[in-house]
């Protein structure tokens, strides 16, 4: 039929218009990968000598953190809830870094109890921390409480990373430059806190408890920043964007086979992988141009602003000075100012 076109026979296909379409295509999908992967943090700096917390470590995020940071020759301890999945990182992350100062150490950011006992041990082993990075959560996952009677995404990703912090801030002051870095979220922006409902009985919602309990981190951040000032302990908030990680396990994209089935392949296109996610937290923990810089935000590598309502001096302290009462630490003030 005239004017007809067929995919040509082989002989002749390097002479028709097939190869240079296709190679466009591919061109194009493989930089939309990589503009979906972000940037990615490739510094060589060495942690020879420097002691390491890495909580929720035997997954994840946290655990590509983790190898980075044994790589790097640190010692590091993997702080997670699960005995059996954090020996097993154990010993993952001693085989593929042949760095034998890695250490599982068991920690339940759900139960202030824990939190308190992992301290106590941890403080048996190590004179100093020089690096703290907060970044076990949970997220969207349906209504529960802590051990402590808490909304379980506050509970977990705000008063446990809030307690465990404030234990642990003697031992960061004894290093000579020590690093916090706190796990936040872009949903940070859209949550408010509460204080008269602080466990969302009224109206609770998978997705706003979520953002909650991440502009508390936020805020935490700024008010312990300000607090810090003068020592030579600094604190940034990284927010790794949508990560394709155990951390979406309570998303309908993830407990619906249908949905994970039909979306898989878009899943796995549009959103980073953990090792892609690692890279802001890592930056944020071992870049040396950050030496001595406190109290910012960071994504993909790069500083982004606060939400203008985080800032609230106010309200910061407000929720610090309740913190300090809901984790029972308020008695115990003068011991970590």
């Amino acid at each position: 039929m005239a004017g007809h076109m067929s995919f040509p026979e082989p002989p002749n296909i390097f002479s028709s218009w097939y190869p240079i379409g296709i190679a466009v295509i591919a061109g194009v999908l493989y930089a939309l990968r990589q503009w979906f992967r972000g940037p990615q943090y490739i510094a060589t700096t060495k942690l020879k000598g420097k002691t390491v917390i890495v909580t929720g470590a035997n997954t994840g995020i946290g655990f590509a953190v983790a190898v980075d940071m044994a790589t790097r020759g640190a010692r590091v301890f993997l702080v997670c809830r699960d005995e059996a999945k954090g020996k097993a990182a154990e010993e993952e992350i001693r085989k593929a870094t042949d760095n034998m100062n890695v250490i599982f150490m068991k920690c339940d950011l759900a139960s202030f109890k824990s939190i308190r006992e992992f301290v106590e041990n941890f403080k048996k082993k190590e004179e100093k921390l020089d690096i703290l990075i907060n970044n076990a959560g949970v997220m969207m996952c349906a209504e529960g409480e802590t051990e402590d009677k808490f909304e379980t995404q506050f509970g977990v990703n705000y008063l446990g990373t809030f307690l465990l912090t404030e234990l642990l801030l003697d031992l960061l002051k004894a290093s000579p430059s020590a690093r916090i870095v706190n796990t936040s979220a872009s949903a940070s922006n859209l949550g408010k806190i509460n204080f008269d409902d602080i466990n969302m009985k009224e109206d609770y919602t998978p997705g706003q408890a979520f953002a909650q309990s991440k502009h508390a981190v936020d805020m935490y951040s700024i008010k312990l920043a300000e607090r810090l000032k003068g020592t030579k302990v600094t604190v940034a908030t990284v927010n790794p964007g949508i990560v394709n990680s155990t951390g979406l396990r309570h998303l309908p994209m993830k407990t619906s086979s249908f949905l994970r089935l039909s979306l898989g392949l878009p899943i796995w296109f549009m959103l980073k992988t953990s090792a892609d996610g690692a890279h802001t937290t890592v930056y944020a923990a071992v870049e040396n141009k950050l030496e001595g810089v406190s109290g910012r935000r960071y994504k993909d590598c790069q500083d982004i602003k606060f939400d203008d309502n985080t800032k609230d001096e106010e309200f910061c302290n407000k929720l610090y000075e309740k913190t300090l009462e809901w984790t029972g630490l308020k008695k115990a003030r003068s011991e970590i100012e």
